[in-house]
């Protein structure tokens, strides 16, 4: 197993990664956003599907969507507090029985064989943590599935003014008394983020040309130390995931941009928008539009979106 991996796995398995993952819709707006719009593209793309692989599928978001469908799901994923949670989650839908819960990294599907699902899924970019392993792993999962493929990855473009705004996660936040200790930490020290701020051109270049975020061997002295840093993550530009998934046999490929429209608002009209039903239908309903235009696919709030069926 490599450093990446490791990394991931040790990261993904802090003790209280369920917990948190499992009440992200309930805490950042993006988080809304983005999951509303890969629910709409499942819902409306299930046609003959019975089974499915959701690959880094966490705490089930999207596994149990589907098994209340009525489909088979593998949910495959790194990190056994987020499966626990997802087990849990599952026996209170009701689902339990329709998904098989399996702990494993998705840098090694040599488990199944080819074409063994019909829908592979992957989202919220579990893919871009595989890095040096991204092109690979795409291709197994391409691999493994029968009639489709969507998956979300980091966006290069969309990432590359988070290294301009180290604020930018507050325009997000849904609730700030949130117990939540990201939203408190991202409140607290708000002021001083802005007064320590300076813009430095050469991380952005090398980020943009690269498409990586992060040192590895930073990472891996961290790791050495008995820390857990953040997983390597690697930034794809839209072109570039659409060559791969062709190159491997995808056909009529789209893609989108969840959260590009939303980014574009401030906190205080989203909190508006969201904290009304009305209002917070017609916004989705917009953005799910917006966000699918192939002008503003790369500038997704973090996810690059891809729906392909397989050739």
């Amino acid at each position: 197993m490599d450093y990446s991996t490791r990394i991931s796995e040790r990261m993904w398995n802090l003790p209280d990664k369920g917990e948190l993952e499992s009440k992200r819709e309930q805490t950042f707006i993006d988080d809304i956003v983005q999951k509303n719009h890969i629910e709409r593209e499942l819902l409306e793309h299930l046609d003959g599907v019975h089974t499915v692989f959701d690959g880094g599928a966490g705490c089930g978001r999207f596994s149990i969507l589907l098994a209340r469908q009525g489909l088979q799901v593998t949910h495959f994923d790194i990190s056994r507090p987020m499966i626990n949670k997802a087990q849990e989650l599952a026996e209170a839908a009701g689902v339990l029985d329709r998904i098989t819960f399996v702990q494993g990294a998705l840098e090694d599907l040599s488990a199944y064989a080819d074409r063994s699902f019909d829908l592979v899924i992957s989202f919220d970019a579990p893919v871009s943590y595989t890095y040096p392993q991204q092109e690979k792993t795409i291709r197994e999962l391409v691999r493994i599935a029968k009639k489709r493929i969507m998956l979300s990855v980091s966006s290069r473009l969309g990432a590359l003014p988070y290294l301009a705004n180290p604020i930018q996660k507050n325009q997000f936040i849904l609730d700030r008394n949130s117990p939540d200790g990201w939203v408190q930490w991202c409140l607290d020290s708000r002021e001083q983020m802005i007064r320590d701020f300076a813009f430095r051109k050469e991380p952005l270049m090398e980020t943009l040309k690269t498409g990586l975020m992060g040192d590895m061997e930073e990472a891996r002295a961290a790791y050495d130390r008995g820390e857990a840093p953040w997983s390597i993550t690697y930034h794809f530009m839209p072109d570039e995931l659409e060559r791969i998934l062709a190159a491997n046999g995808v056909r009529d490929i789209s893609l989108a941009g969840p959260g590009a429209f939303a980014r574009t608002i401030p906190n205080e009209i989203l909190v508006k928008i969201m904290n009304d039903p009305a209002q917070k239908k017609d916004f989705l309903d917009f953005c799910y539009r917006y966000d699918r235009n192939p002008y503003v696919c790369g500038m997704g709030k973090d996810n690059l979106f891809a729906r392909g069926e397989i050739a």
